[in-house]
């Protein structure tokens, strides 16, 4: 009995721990259902948070691209809102009427071999006053918009002169005489550019650089703004290669027509010295230069008026002659001009009205008494009228009927001060 009762406790005690160790056995897998719970819990939170920051974050960007979008919307309707005011200005501007003034060959100095007390540069010294050679006429050239000359000399301290009869040079201070008289633009191509040598002629252009003066000629142009519009400047110098320069005057129009050019000037110095009438090369060079695209033909060389032609709505001045020329002291002949023509645009178009205006004028204040003092000086009565009869009689010549009436007074323009 006593076997039997020990063998049955033994028995249930191993019952016991055998309990026990399944009680055991399944705390710790509840322990480990519950950390594997709080794990995949916490990773799911991290998850989930993850998910919430990208969400945020996409939607801060998508915010930040939105705001940029709008941004540029913005931007796109302000620069097309300036684009058509720009365009609105552009449109005002190229409504314009403007004048330009020409006058002939302007020689600021004199030849070493001249009188210096006749001379221009003994007048200089004299006068001690850039302001006097153009005293007379500066009230023209402060109304108009735009004046041009023939600038014949050089401006320059060179001393080794050029193998030729007369050579022309002053010291630079003298383009200021230019400034004083309201000249803006100038012509370099003519046969007294190089009168000191090559350095003589970037001088010149260095002198009137200095006073704001711009110059052209040659292989060198200019287009200078005048009320919204461009207009184009050319010089070209015939008297050495004759038509053979026409390629180059060609070739010169084209360049200022790519660079926008509205309104093209040609100027030539040709022809031949104290000749009234033109002669065939001129007449072909001229009517080239307006086939090609020229507005207006100046020229300059004879030192004497030739007339005025109306060549396809377009005017051809053959030569405006001397203006403050201090290549003589007293030249026969003092008859001169300035030759005016106002310009129309309408909406960017050149209009075909051809107004222009003639003032007669002397090379000298002092012409009544036979020398020349190198002030240019508008002229009235019957001087005026016998200058008028002079350019209408060469204009003749050249087959244009010249219709004077009106014309020798300023017009009322606007000023380059506008």
């Amino acid at each position: 009995c006593i076997l039997k009762w020990e063998k049955h406790m033994n028995e249930r005690d191993k019952e016991y721990e055998k309990r026990l160790r399944e009680r055991e056995r399944r705390r710790q897998q509840r322990r480990k259902e519950v950390l594997k719970q709080r794990i995949l819990l916490g990773t799911v939170g991290g998850l989930l948070a993850v998910i919430l920051v990208t969400a945020a974050v996409s939607g801060a960007k998508k915010d930040s691209k939105a705001a940029k979008e709008q941004q540029k919307k913005a931007e796109a309707v302000q620069k097309a809102e300036e684009k058509a005011k720009k365009a609105e200005e552009a449109k005002k501007a190229q409504d314009a009427v403007f004048t330009i003034s020409a006058a002939g060959d302007c020689t600021l100095g004199t030849d070493e071999n001249f009188d210096y007390e006749t001379g221009f540069t003994g007048k200089y010294d004299a006068v001690q006053d850039p302001s006097y050679f153009f005293k007379e006429v500066k009230s023209i050239f402060e109304a108009d918009d735009l004046t041009i000359v023939n600038m014949e000399g050089t401006l320059t301290e060179e001393e080794t002169r050029a193998d030729k009869l007369y050579a022309f040079k002053a010291s630079p201070e003298y383009a200021k005489i230019l400034t004083e008289g309201d000249v803006e633009t100038v012509n370099l191509a003519n046969n007294h550019t190089y009168d000191y040598g090559e350095k003589s002629y970037t001088d010149t252009i260095a002198a009137l650089d200095a006073e704001g003066i711009i110059s052209f000629g040659n292989d060198r142009t200019a287009i200078i703004e005048i009320q919204g519009i461009k207009v184009g400047l050319l010089g070209t110098y015939e008297l050495r290669d004759h038509m053979g320069c026409e390629q180059e005057m060609k070739d010169n129009i084209a360049n200022l027509k790519e660079q926008g050019a509205q309104l093209i000037i040609a100027t030539f110095h040709w022809g031949e010295e104290r000749e009234n009438i033109p002669n065939e090369t001129q007449v072909a060079l001229a009517h080239s230069a307006i086939d090609n695209g020229a507005d207006l033909v100046l020229g300059h060389h004879p030192h004497v008026l030739q007339g005025i032609e109306e060549y396809k709505g377009k005017n051809i001045v053959y030569s405006l002659g001397n203006f403050c020329f201090g290549g003589n002291s007293g030249p026969a002949d003092m008859d001169t001009m300035i030759f005016q023509q106002t310009f129309t645009f309408v909406d960017g178009e050149l209009q075909e009205d051809n107004v222009k205006n003639i003032i007669p004028c002397k090379i000298s204040s002092a012409y009544t008494e036979g020398y020349n003092n190198y002030q240019p000086l508008p002229v009235e009565g019957e001087v005026k009228e016998a200058i008028f009869t002079r350019i209408q009689e060469y204009s003749q010549a050249v087959g244009t009927e010249l219709d004077v009436t009106g014309m020798g007074m300023k017009e009322d323009t606007s000023s380059k001060d506008e």
